[in-house]
């Protein structure tokens, strides 16, 4: 069988083109039978996005690679808007095309698409209308089209059907943690690197629905005198909390550093509002680090009983479970070790080529 795998979105650095990354990795290590065919678009980035894809499949002798010069901008109005020009006019036959999160072409051929989370429709107030709209009319065409629907959660999975979406056609493969724990010294580094002196609890992501706001206000209540500080990955949007008694943003940091910041840590604070599974809960476990994080949802799901478990909402919920997860954490970091075996990218990409082969 020759198989379409959509990689253009690889460039991007986010925790789409590491689960595209991931999964191709792992597909062409355990599968000899199928052929592969690794396609992507761009325009400024055309470069970059060869070099990374010929990256992953390194010395693989069943993979092929097609780049083609259309930007994501115009590919979203190509197949998500007017859904023209099928995908075979651009990289040939194939028998099944897998389908990024960003675009839906149109095509003859079967089609399995990745849904990783509704966040555009459930935030829509707070996420470019652009991407809202690229969103919707990407959902409308995969609900037409797609034989299959993969998802990293069954909150995903529940989110689609209460859209419409038949649920039988949907698939539940959990992604896995893109960071294991770091070295001493490379931790050791990193402190240097950020001039950071004390203890922390660590926050990932600024976006509104990581709820920053309220985890900085259970931060305060929680500390209880203890010289342990706050670090946000992250940009200050406008918060009004920069350097206030003991709250820090780090700013944008490099991906190959968080390990290195997530192992240094005493705690993941992660009380999101919404996430299509939460990876970083798994990078916490992988890193032996305890994990306070919300009670709903996928980060409930995806915790396994591992994590203390707060009411996102709630600020006294939140600050509460940071100080239990500082008095308890040889207890939750066993259990974060031993959750995190249920999760590998060979799985992944094991239970990947089974949604494949029922098309063979």
């Amino acid at each position: 069988m020759r198989v379409a795998i959509d990689l253009s979105q690889i460039i991007y650095g986010t925790g789409v083109s590491h689960y595209r990354e991931n999964l191709v990795r792992n597909l062409l290590a355990i599968d000899s039978e199928n052929e592969y065919l690794l396609y992507g678009g761009s325009l400024r980035q055309i470069q970059n996005l060869k070099l990374k894809i010929k990256n992953i499949m390194q010395n693989s002798k069943n993979s092929q690679l097609r780049i083609f010069p259309i930007p994501p901008i115009l590919s979203d109005i190509i197949w998500n808007k007017l859904h023209v020009l099928p995908i075979e006019k651009l990289i040939g036959k194939v028998d099944l095309i897998h389908t990024s999160d960003w675009t839906e072409p149109p095509s003859s051929f079967t089609k399995i698409t990745t849904v990783h989370d509704l966040v555009p429709l459930k935030f829509p107030k707070i996420t470019p209308k652009v991407i809202v709209e690229t969103h919707k009319n990407k959902l409308k065409w995969v609900s037409k089209e797609s034989k299959r629907i993969i998802v990293p959660s069954l909150t995903t999975k529940k989110d689609l059907i209460s859209l419409g979406f038949n649920e039988n056609i949907i698939r539940v493969i959990y992604e896995a943690p893109n960071h294991s724990k770091a070295k001493t010294e490379e931790v050791k580094r990193i402190r240097e690197k950020f001039r950071i002196h004390d203890e922390y609890i660590i926050a990932i992501g600024t976006n509104p629905r990581k709820n920053i706001e309220r985890t900085v206000n259970a931060y305060h209540l929680s500390k209880s005198g203890q010289n342990i500080k706050l670090l946000i990955v992250g940009e200050n949007k406008g918060l009004k909390y920069e350097d206030e008694r003991g709250v820090r943003f780090l700013g944008h940091v490099e991906d190959v550093e968080l390990a290195s910041l997530l192992t240094g840590a005493k705690v993941l604070i992660y009380p999101s509002l919404y996430e299509g599974l939460g990876v970083p809960i798994l990078d916490a476990f992988n890193c032996e680090v305890p994990v306070v994080t919300s009670n709903l949802g996928s980060m409930k799901e995806v915790s396994g009983g591992a994590s203390v478990l707060v009411d996102p909402y709630d600020v006294n919920s939140i600050s509460d479970g940071v100080t239990k997860a500082l008095e308890t954490p040889k207890t939750l970091i066993a259990k974060g070790l031993a959750r995190v075996k249920d999760f590998s990218w060979q799985k992944t990409a094991r239970e990947t080529l089974e949604v494949y082969n029922e098309f063979k």
